[in-house]
């Protein structure tokens, strides 16, 4: 499969590979063996001849290669990166697509506005120091008190490993602090989170939350301001305990008294991402997802696709597509940032791809980043956010900035307001959220067929022309609705595969 036509290489899509000697239709004999995912040259190409996929350099020859043979990682150079001084500034802004009309979900509406897809008890930590304990008061939560109130789906502490021990005003500092924040803001709470403290730590709960929020109840979300409970003030472990029982009991009833209502698709906050990608993501889960993200677009949704080291290498593509020359040049802002934060850590882009990359047929991060941004579709970008910021809600297309780990990506747009994943896969991954339903794509039938109780969408069809690109993201589309409606369960929450949070964190620690 050829992903364009000035392409002088093809990937192969037959489940088994093609053995040496085979004769694929419009492609040359194969000179040996070649593996599901993998290229194939289909013309002979010299030493320092440019190997284009997508219509892009994706590399340069190591040696000759003779028409059939097996292109890798070993046998291309790398190109540089796209400069960020000279790229084209929303100079072909997509024309705006015709209104998606009649689309809706069932959902839990706050006053603010927004919208969750669960109703979830949230408990957020200043500091890994009450871990622990508050892990120990959810488990007795969940036991004793959530029974009671079938309307509730779950509880969740928001613990993570910052709080002390760190440089509290460093100038990456408010990365963590903004993004344990609206962490505890996300939709899918069905009010203000209790945050628990310990009391002596460097992030007071006023770093997380205005002192006047947590006092008058300024902060704009349900329920009114989140409260505080320290345990240093607390006559020992169970007088805790207790109080964090009591507080949830309460938060509970009413919780249970919510009910989904009929919401637009435009209340919609989705996260796209990719992980243990192969080379069948840029052809077609990701495209599929693209086309579904310009679905959501024309019903007024949010969508955001992310994953800096896995945008860099085709930001070039994505700079002119945006709405304004200011929105361009917040993209190449977080892209030059992160740049310079690996090269503090004496590290560059190439670091990113992973031997399960390797192995899927991915022989870089150049080829990687070409197929992880058709996740974006076609629509303008119009917003662009940096890490840990919350996005704006009915904003259509955007970029929120995070790293490309699973955990923290997925962490971080929760923080952004995410109410809503999918995650596409080729490799296969476990990979979940409590937040957040996660809605897994898989790129090939062979990984859906291995991961029948995994894989939630198969976009493996696409390779082999029983579906198109349209067909799957259509199919995504209605799924993501249904989901979000509560009325479909991902195969993550079913089994209740839900990763720790991984917020961000790129300062020192002390």
């Amino acid at each position: 499969m050829r992903a364009h036509p000035a392409d002088n290489v093809g990937v192969v899509v037959q489940p088994e590979g093609l053995r040496a000697g085979a004769e694929p239709v419009d492609a040359p004999r194969l000179v040996e063996d070649v593996p599901l995912a993998h290229k194939v040259s289909l013309t002979p190409l010299a030493a320092g001849d440019p190997v284009r996929r997508y219509n892009e350099v994706i590399g340069y020859a190591a040696q000759d290669l003779p028409a059939g043979s097996w292109v890798r990682e070993e046998l291309l150079e790398m190109p540089t990166a796209p400069p960020l001084d000279t790229l084209e500034r929303a100079t072909r802004p997509a024309s705006k697509l015709e209104p998606l009309e009649g689309y809706t979900f069932e959902g839990y509406r706050h006053a603010d506005g927004s919208v969750g897809t669960k109703n979830i008890l949230g408990l957020t930590t200043t500091v890994q120091c009450v871990a622990p304990t508050v892990a120990h008061a959810v488990t007795r939560i969940r036991q004793e008190l959530l029974p009671r109130f079938p309307n509730v789906d779950d509880v969740t502490a928001l613990t993570h490993s910052y709080g002390c021990g760190v440089a509290i005003n460093a100038p990456d500092a408010p990365i963590p602090i903004r993004s344990i924040g609206n962490l505890g803001l996300n939709p899918n709470f069905g009010g203000a989170p209790l945050v628990v403290s310990l009391g002596c730590e460097k992030m007071q709960p006023d770093r997380l939350y205005p002192a006047e929020a947590l006092t008058n109840g300024l902060l704009p979300v349900v329920g009114g301001a989140p409260t505080v409970l320290r345990l240093q003030e607390n006559a020992g472990f169970q007088a805790t305990v207790a109080a964090i029982l009591e507080f949830a009991e309460k938060r509970l009833a009413e919780l249970d008294r919510r009910r989904r209502v009929t919401c637009p698709a435009a209340d919609l906050v989705v996260g796209l991402q990719c992980g243990g990608s192969d080379a069948l993501s840029g052809i077609t889960a990701n495209p599929a997802v693209g086309f579904a993200a310009d679905l959501l677009v024309r019903a007024g949704a949010t969508v955001m696709f992310s994953e800096v080291t896995e945008v860099r290498d085709a930001v070039h593509l994505l700079t002119p597509r945006c709405a304004t020359p200011e929105i361009a040049d917040a993209l190449i802002r977080e892209m030059r940032w992160y740049d310079e934060y690996l090269a503090r850590g004496g590290a560059d882009r190439s670091a990113n791809t992973s031997p399960g990359n390797k192995r899927g047929g991915l022989a870089n991060i150049v080829e990687k980043a070409l197929g992880s941004t058709a996740k974006s579709g076609t629509s303008a970008l119009s917003f662009v956010t940096t890490h840990g910021e919350r996005a704006p809600r009915r904003a259509g297309l955007g970029f929120a900035a995070t790293p490309a780990s699973d955990f923290v990506c997925g962490t971080q747009q929760l923080a952004a307001g995410m109410n809503l994943h999918v995650f596409t896969t080729g490799r296969g991954t476990p990979y979940g959220l409590v937040l957040c339903p996660v809605v897994k794509v898989s790129t090939n039938t062979p990984l859906a067929e291995r991961w029948p109780d995994l894989i939630d969408l198969d976009a493996g069809p696409i390779a082999t022309g029983a579906k198109s690109i349209e067909d799957v993201g259509w199919e995504l589309f209605q799924l993501m609705l249904d989901v979000a409606s509560g009325r479909k369960q991902t195969w993550s929450d079913r089994w209740r595969l839900h990763n720790d949070l991984a917020p961000f964190n790129p300062g020192p620690v002390t």
